[in-house]
This record gives structure tokens, sequence and C-alpha cells, in this order.
């Protein structure tokens, strides 16, 4: 059997998955999304994915398609059917249907709903964390609500492309005090000389990472530092590692930015040991 879509309300094979032409999330990026890693075909992570799913919506005023059990069903069960284990479960909410206008609907739509389910090689993806990964800096050109996860993602689909074609993984977005915000899909982290972790508070209306949250609580128990203020590209350079956050990239090493490495450009002990123990309970909690 093939891939798997769950489209407002249906399971449909994935060749066949359509939304209306009028869907507001397609004409106006009026919607929002999720990503879940998955463990053993469990959902990591999954209380702070549903806290923010929640969150971005009420932001947006669009109500929630159904209820978190119910949700959490169908969720399950486009896991079930697709058989993948270990991979990612994209899950996207709109306004929904209605005739093009950029005011919402009177009367009020249902939200659409879309579900996809990716398997992945987690030997590859452990392989590519353990070579560590170049990320190229980029000026902040996005909205002031970067703490809505929303579907509206032309900036940082150009910066992923910048990054491409410079021969990086990722691109980190610089504010005009010089700062790094965060990354075009990851949240930003250095390990400073002193041995501290920093990363950006999410004060500054970047994404609310739901990886980076529980990797903070990791990082406590663990006895280390971690200082919620930002870094400048120079200070990551200067720093002893550099790594990214996300439901994507769980902990991933960063050992060059704009081409020049960070420390000795080598993948450091920190990151690695904070990747293995994030991955432990990610998956001793996954439900």
């Amino acid at each position: 059997m093939g891939r798997i879509a769950y489209v407002n309300g249906r399971f449909v094979p994935h060749g066949e998955a359509c939304v209306h032409i009028e869907d507001r999330g397609y004409q106006l990026g009026d919607g929002v999304y999720e990503v879940w890693a998955l463990f053993d075909g469990k959902l990591a992570d999954a209380e702070g994915h549903f806290a923010r799913l929640e969150r971005s919506l009420s932001e947006l005023s669009i109500r929630m398609p159904m209820s978190r059990a119910a949700l959490t069903i169908v969720l399950r069960e486009a896991v079930r059917r697709n058989k993948v284990r270990e991979g990612l479960l994209y899950l996207q909410v709109t306004r929904g249907v209605a005739r093009r206008d950029h005011a919402f609907p009177n009367p009020e739509v249902k939200p659409a709903v879309v579900i996809t389910v990716n398997g992945l090689d987690r030997a590859a993806v452990e392989a590519r964390a353990a070579k560590g990964i170049g990320v190229v800096t980029t000026p902040e050109n996005r909205w002031g609500r970067c703490d809505i996860k929303t579907v509206g993602l032309l900036p940082n689909a150009l910066a992923k492309q910048k990054a491409r074609e410079a021969g990086a993984s990722e691109a980190w977005f610089v504010d005009e005090l010089g700062f790094v915000t965060e990354g075009a899909s990851s949240n930003a982290w250095i390990v400073g000389q002193d041995g501290r972790l920093r990363t950006r508070d999410t004060n500054a209306n970047i994404l609310r990472g739901v990886t980076r949250h529980t990797l903070l609580d990791v990082i406590r128990e663990d006895g280390l530092e971690v200082d919620e203020r930002p870094f400048t590209p120079e200070e990551a350079v200067q720093a002893r590692e550099a790594f990214i956050t996300g439901a994507g990239s769980l902990v991933l090493p960063v050992i060059a930015v704009d081409g020049r490495p960070v420390g000795d450009g080598a993948v450091g002990p920190v990151a690695s040991r904070l990747r293995r123990l994030y991955i432990e309970r990610a998956r001793a909690t996954a439900i």
C-alpha cells in the first residue's frame, strides 16, 4: 500500500489528495501547522505540540477543527495507515474554504485539515548528525508574529534556498542589531567558551520551539547552565559549539557559519550528549 493522507475527514491515497482552490491556506496563507517527530510509531513531545497548535489557532481566531482527544485518534490512525515507525507527521489547519476575500468569512466556515506522514531513515539521520551541518546567515525579513506557527513561510523558503545554494543545511535570520533570531526551521543555540549554553528568549517573537522547550528541561536535569539571551554570528564562530533544535532536526550540531568553522570545526561533546539525552526523553514520553 502507498502513502495515505488525511484531508477534511477522509483518508485518501496520497497521490489523490487535494484541497479546494479557494482554501484560504492556499490563497492567503491563512492557516497554521505543526510537525511531530515519530519514534516507534508514537508522537514525540505531544503535549507541547498540541498546546502550541491551540495557541496558534487562537491567535488567528481559527477554531480547533475537533477536540484534542479526537485529533489524537486521527493522528495515530494516520501513522498506523502509513506504517511509519520513525519519521515525521505534518498537520495543517486553515480557516477553511470560502470565496476569496481578505476579511474572514461571514458566516464562519469549517476549518480545513490536512495530515501527511513521512518515514525517515534514522541511521542516515544519525550519520548526518555525527558529521554536523553548516548554516548561512540572512537578514531578518519576516513579519512580527513569528511566535505563531503559520503556513506563511515564503521568507523561510527563500532562506532555505540560500542555504542550499551555499552548500549549507540551514539559514539563521539576523536582526537589525546583528543578533541571530532563529533558523528558517529551527531554534539556534551555542555553547560559549565558559561552557554555558545560549539561545534567544521567546519574548523576541520567535517561534516557541517545542523541542527547544523540552531540551531546556533536559539541560537543567543534566546540570548544565543556560542563558536565554541572543548571540551574534561572530559569537557563534568563537563559541565552543553550536547546534539547532526542531522536530525535524532534533538536536543537530552546527560546525560552520557562513563557511567559517565553529570552534575547532568538529561536532562537540555537548551537542552530541544533548542529542542522545533528548532522543531518550522523546522515546520514553512519546504517546
